[in-house]
């Protein structure tokens, strides 16, 4: 890790924002600056004061401004960290908007220490990537310029085609099926998807079979093999395994790491 790099909590539960702040201050050891705040409002006025804010945790319910609401401020003025949304169980649905707003993991509370440090310290790696990727953008962005002009910017079959993933997550989920469905060509659909999801429609598809798979396994009791169905995997083999690519657990790990209350 780097020194000077920042991570801001927003969270308006003193106990929350507090214990987080806690445990990230004794794993970071110094090397980055940990920053609290209760709120939206004192959330974007530290974002303007600071130089940079790396990484983002914020809750997604929180009184005047919502955590989603707060990142599509931070998305108009042009702030962007890597983002972790806090989110209760009741609160699932919202994390399709966050995949949207460009969140890379959410935690369900109650938090534990373990599934916090994990979050971040793949924050840490995709804020290293995204430096990375600043320095070749520099290289190539003449180019992109032509090709991105000829993107439009009417959304609605890209969230169309969203709802319909959401709908279908335990079927087979073809590009071209989903294309067929919003009547658009499955190249021009890959094109658009990835400009305002920011992931690859692949990508988008994994990620939300594995957060359906993190919700049940932490709100229910269903075996992992059920889960893998409801998540839309053939196979209690291959769920596991792309599970463990993601979160660096098995699904067993994730359930007892989150049954353990930290916060």
């Amino acid at each position: 890790m780097l020194k000077t790099k920042t991570i801001l909590i927003v969270d308006d539960e003193p106990r929350t924002r507090h214990g987080l702040k806690k445990t990230l201050d004794t794993w970071a050891n110094g090397q980055y600056q940990i920053k609290i705040a209760s709120n939206g409002e004192e959330a974007i006025e530290l974002m303007k004061q600071q130089q940079k804010v790396h990484i983002l945790i914020t809750d997604i319910h929180m009184p005047e401004i919502t955590g989603l609401q707060l990142l599509k401020i931070a998305k108009e003025q042009n702030i962007s960290p890597v983002i972790i949304v806090i989110s209760a169980y009741s609160e699932f649905e919202y994390a399709q908007e966050a995949l949207r707003l460009g969140v890379i993991n959410y935690l369900l509370k109650p938090i534990s220490k373990k599934a916090l440090i994990e979050a971040v310290e793949e924050a840490v790696q995709t804020v290293e990537k995204k430096e990375r990727a600043g320095l070749i953008e520099k290289v190539v962005d003449t180019k992109l310029v032509d090709a991105n002009a000829q993107i439009p910017s009417n959304r609605e079959p890209v969230r169309e085609a969203i709802d319909y993933i959401n709908n279908h997550l335990k079927n087979e989920l073809s590009q071209k099926e989903v294309a067929d469905h919003v009547h658009l060509n499955p190249s021009y659909l890959s094109v658009l998807f990835k400009e305002h999801v920011k992931l690859t429609f692949s990508e988008y598809v994994t990620r939300r079979r594995i957060q359906r798979a993190k919700e049940l396994l932490v709100s229910t009791n269903l075996p992992i093999n059920d889960i893998a169905e409801e998540s839309g995997y053939k196979t209690a083999k291959y769920f596991i395994k792309i599970f463990k690519e993601l979160e660096g657990m098995t699904p067993s790990a994730y359930r007892k790491d989150n049954n353990e209350k930290a916060f």
